[in-house]
């Protein structure tokens, strides 16, 4: 068999063709077979040499679409011209108006059917998230008198946990109704620790996102 002499391009081009059909049927409702018959001409033994699993590629399409929330939120924490507080409101009000959120609720499984990613979710919000971005920023509220709180590492871990598990439609599937609720409740008790971050932009996006995973479900 011929070597690949471009195997960053085949692997390129499997993940754009993946996204759209994840975005198009669903990932419930695509099949390594229909990710093949968009390739043209691309055989299912060079898809298998590149991923093992439909959950593999899958992987690797929500991490290209991370990279970009990475890049970003990297930014905002390094920011000299911010104090905590406002670093981690403009956190928040960033995470929910990327593009590549939608994407994301566009094409992601149900995550409680598929404990692989739950738990790869889970890890990457205490792991990554909380630590490398939230908890420094905290950390510099403190220092700057913008945040009071004696336990950074604690609550950054519960707000991670809180946006992106509790508040989360591929985790817990609720109406807009219901989502509407939670967030409001959210607010209170970021209002409660004396960190305004809930804003009614924020509540907008929030039930945009339950209603583009409610629809993509009853497709």
């Amino acid at each position: 068999m011929a070597r690949n002499k471009y195997p960053e391009e085949t692997v390129n081009r499997i993940l754009e063709v993946s996204l759209k059909l994840f975005i198009e049927k669903g990932y419930e409702h695509t099949s390594i077979q229909d990710i093949i018959n968009d390739l043209g001409g691309l055989t299912k033994g060079a898809i298998y040499h590149h991923f093992k699993s439909k959950e593999e590629i899958f992987l690797a399409v929500a991490e290209d679409i991370h990279k970009e929330t990475e890049t970003r939120m990297t930014a905002i924490r390094d920011d000299e011209k911010l104090n905590g507080l406002q670093k981690l409101q403009k956190m928040f009000c960033s995470s929910l108006e990327s593009s590549t959120q939608d994407k994301m609720f566009s094409v992601a499984p149900n995550l409680l059917k598929n404990p692989q990613f739950l738990a790869l979710q889970l890890q990457s919000s205490i792991e990554e998230a909380a630590p490398f971005y939230i908890q420094p920023v905290l950390e510099q509220g403190i220092a700057d008198g913008s945040i009071q709180t004696e336990y950074p590492k604690e609550l950054a871990e519960v707000l991670i946990l809180l946006a992106n598990v509790w508040l989360n439609p591929m985790i817990f599937a609720v109406s807009p109704k219901e989502m509407l609720s939670k967030c409001r409740f959210f607010q209170k008790i970021l209002l409660g620790l004396g960190l305004d971050l809930v804003n009614e932009q924020m509540l907008e996006r929030f039930d945009k996102y339950t209603k583009i995973y409610e629809e993509k479900n009853h497709k």
